[in-house]
C-alpha cells in the first residue's frame, strides 16, 4: 500500500475526532452557560462534517498544525461573559488532553491483549493499525490541546488569559486579536512556535505512552 494512503488511513479518524470533539466541547459548554447559537446553526454535534475546514485539514496532513471551523459563540447570553467565556474556551483543550489520556491507556490494553492471545495473521493486520492510530491519536490531541493554551489571539488560551485579566485589561488584550493571525504565522515561520510547543508535546507524549 502507498505509504501517503496508509498515513492518511491512520491519522485521518483520530484527526478527524480531535477537531469535531474540540469543537463540539466549546458549543456544549456554551449551550449550558445559556448560549444556543451553536445548537442553532447545527453545530452541538458530533458529526465531522459540520466542523472540519478543509484548509485546515490539509495543513494538518502537511505541516502538522491544523484547525476546524470555529463553532460560533455569542456572549451576550453569557450572566457573566468575560468567566463564562473562559469556560467556554478551556473546554477544547481539555477535552483533547482528556482524548489523550484515553487514547494512551487503550494503546496500553491493545499491547496487553496482543501479549495474551496466540498469534494470529488476522490478530496482527487489526491490532497493529489499531496501536498506530491511537498513538497517532495521543500525539494528535496533544498537539491541538497544547497549541491552542497559546495566549496569543484567535486560540483558546487569548480567551483563558482574558477570562482572568482584570476587565479592562482584558478589552486591550482583546484589541490585538487583529494581529494574532500574522503572528501565528511569523512565529510557525522562524521555528520559534515548534521551540515553544514541541518540548512540552514530546514530554508528555512519552509520558503517557511509557
Amino acid at each position: 500500500m502507498n505509504d501517503s494512503i496508509l498515513q492518511f488511513i491512520i491519522l485521518a479518524p483520530p484527526l478527524f475526532l480531535a477537531l469535531t470533539v474540540h469543537e463540539f466541547a466549546h458549543g456544549y459548554v456554551a449551550f449550558r452557560l445559556g448560549d444556543p447559537t451553536a445548537q442553532r446553526e447545527g453545530r452541538l454535534t458530533l458529526n465531522p462534517l459540520k466542523h472540519l475546514d478543509p484548509l485546515g485539514t490539509i495543513a494538518f496532513f502537511i505541516f502538522h498544525l491544523g484547525w476546524a471551523k470555529p463553532v460560533p459563540v455569542n456572549p451576550a447570553y453569557f450572566k457573566d461573559p468575560q468567566k463564562d467565556m473562559l469556560w467556554v474556551a478551556l473546554a477544547g483543550p481539555i477535552t483533547n488532553l482528556a482524548l489523550a489520556v484515553i487514547s494512551a491507556l487503550m494503546v496500553k490494553a491493545v499491547v496487553l491483549l496482543a501479549q495474551t492471545i496466540p498469534y494470529s495473521a488476522m490478530g496482527e493486520a487489526i491490532l497493529v493499525p489499531l496501536s498506530s492510530t491511537l498513538i497517532a491519536s495521543v500525539w494528535i490531541n496533544l498537539v491541538l490541546g497544547i497549541f491552542n493554551f497559546l495566549p496569543i489571539p484567535p486560540l483558546d488560551g487569548s480567551r483563558i488569559l482574558a477570562g482572568v485579566l482584570p476587565p479592562d485589561l482584558a478589552r486591550s488584550y482583546a484589541s490585538i486579536e487583529r494581529y494574532g493571525f500574522i503572528l501565528l504565522i511569523l512565529l510557525a515561520a522562524t521555528g520559534v512556535l515548534s521551540k515553544l510547543i514541541l518540548p512540552l508535546i514530546n514530554f508528555a507524549n512519552s509520558l503517557l505512552l511509557s
